[in-house]
């Protein structure tokens, strides 16, 4: 029987939109899938050495759910005052940490040992005036078309 594969698209670079690829991608690969991630435009923000940039942006995100039921009574444009994002960053921190939930780091580095393959985007490097030096180690330059080799043979294809 043929290995199954699993093509991940991570376009965010949020703290909270950077958990999906590498929780899926690294469960996938325990399960025996082949696993390759893409990144590409805000997305290349998982990739760089430190992650400590990385925010909660409660704008725009009326999903999310805040402490004390806030949500219910307080308005969308609340959210966008100076330090809301600041606040926002360290309270999802400090609840991950209670709940015992890895840091990116770890979820990244368990992702990279169980083999997922991090593909980042050529063209929105280039796009960005990054530098392969900016990354980790252990990723593949390439382009789209580079991607939709594995991706177009792949079982399970997502978009986060």
């Amino acid at each position: 029987m043929e290995q199954k594969k699993m093509a991940i698209i991570a376009t965010k670079g949020s703290l909270d939109w950077g958990y999906p690829p590498f929780i899926l991608g690294s469960t996938a690969a325990a399960l025996g899938y082949e696993v390759e991630i893409f990144f590409t435009f805000y997305g290349l923000q998982l990739l760089k050495k430190d992650l400590n940039h990385l925010r909660v942006t409660p704008l725009g995100n009326p999903g999310m759910p805040m402490p004390g039921g806030m949500e219910k009574w307080m308005p969308v444009l609340v959210t966008a005052l100076p330090g809301m994002e600041a606040m926002m960053t360290s309270m999802m921190k400090k609840q991950m940490k209670a709940k015992g939930v890895a840091s990116l780091e770890e979820l990244r580095e368990l992702s990279q040992e169980a083999d997922v393959r991090f593909i980042a985007c050529n063209m929105t490097v280039e796009l960005f005036d990054m530098q392969p030096s900016d990354f980790i180690d252990g990723i593949e330059l390439a382009g789209a078309a580079r991607f939709f080799e594995f991706a177009g043979d792949s079982d399970i294809c997502m978009y986060i």
